[in-house]
């Protein structure tokens, strides 16, 4: 387990390594001990995820006056919405806007996301047409003749794994099973649509709720740092995947934590990366930005001469607009153009995949 302490604006100052073999629950308490005997009393903030800390932990945060920021069950909604509907709302971007309310000494961030609700609903219909499918496979099942027909106790078990995978949206169809000691049929194993289906928990798609006893920060502040973890755990992802460093299967702790040490190295030139081209491209990624970039080659333009010499033009590739846009944003400039060179003998020529560079 690796814990990362970062400045409000996501600069990496120090990390920790912690057993992996404990839930996150039982490492709270000692961590907030260990950090603040090594780095001493400050106004931190705690930013963690739902699962991480207990009722009890935020209590006793909130007795010795330490900050936290957490996400909360959505379900908090149903309690909070009164307070939350005399509150305005606040624009963050084009597609987010947050507000703030106080509950029980708490203070309560009220999150939408535009994108994210469209991505919840078509999550909701494909779990919903699944759930149909899985339903009409089970009632072929139950026809006399079939060579594959079902059990009562086997339409039970498959009928509980279809509506664990529909979630929420097993509830908006009734489904009417054989009594006991029947064997099932399409008679008495039949489904229809509920009519009296509450949509209201599928209104709230896209929405999220933060809860923290800071008091010195408004909605806006309060979600640009949460995001702070969203940074952090994509940062690590591009550690599994991009540069392939992760997973560890190191067996020797100074080895683990060498290996973690070149991963914290990684987010730090990222977190670097993603604060220099904040201004230019608030909307690339450092990952994107890299990619464009990496679109601009070197190549060897290699042209035979008639006294058997050859002629060589190191070259880059011109960049796109969408390149040289990003170039002058970042205040950047191409080097020019090599001088052509001129060599005697025998040239080595790539390989056929690579002759695409040769002319």
């Amino acid at each position: 387990m690796i814990a990362l302490v970062v400045t409000p604006d996501g600069l990496p100052l120090a990390y920790e390594v912690l057993a992996g073999n404990s839930t996150d629950k039982t490492t709270l308490r000692q961590f907030l001990a260990k950090i603040e005997q090594m780095y001493g009393k400050a106004r931190r903030t705690w930013i963690m995820d739902r699962g991480i800390p207990t009722e009890a932990t935020l209590k006793e945060m909130r007795e010795a006056g330490t900050q936290y920021l957490v996400g909360t069950p959505r379900s908090m909604l149903g309690k909070l919405e009164q307070s939350f509907a005399e509150r305005p709302w606040h624009q963050v971007h084009e597609s987010m806007q947050v507000k703030l309310a106080e509950h029980e000494g708490e203070f309560y961030v009220l999150a939408h996301s535009d994108q994210r609700q469209l991505k919840e609903r078509a999550m909701h219909r494909r779990r919903f047409k699944a759930y149909g499918r899985g339903l009409h496979a089970l009632r072929r099942r139950c026809r006399p003749g079939q060579r594959n027909r079902i059990s009562r106790d086997t339409l039970l078990g498959k009928l509980a794994v279809l509506k664990q995978q529909a979630g929420r949206m097993s509830g908006a169809v009734i489904v009417h099973v054989p009594d006991e000691g029947q064997r099932p049929t399409p008679q008495n194993f039949h489904y229809q649509l509920n009519a009296g289906f509450s949509g209201a928990s599928l209104e709230r798609d896209g929405s999220y709720i933060l809860r923290s006893n800071a008091t010195q920060s408004d909605a806006t502040t309060m979600w640009s740092m949460y995001m702070q973890l969203v940074f952090i755990e994509a940062a690590f992802k591009s550690l599994k995947s991009d540069l392939a460093i992760r997973p560890i299967f190191h067996r020797v702790q100074h080895r683990v934590e060498a290996h973690l040490f070149v991963a914290f190295m990684g987010y730090c030139l990222l977190a670097a990366l993603r604060k220099h081209i904040e201004p230019a491209a608030p909307g690339l990624s450092p990952k994107a930005v890299l990619e464009q970039l990496g679109a601009i080659k070197m190549v060897d333009v290699c042209l035979p001469t008639t006294d058997g010499r050859w002629l060589i033009m190191p070259r880059h590739t011109e960049p796109e607009p969408e390149q040289s846009m990003l170039l002058e944003n970042l205040g950047l400039r191409l080097p020019p153009q090599p001088p052509p060179r001129i060599r005697s003998g025998k040239l080595l020529i790539n390989e056929p995949e690579d002759q695409s560079t040769t002319a």
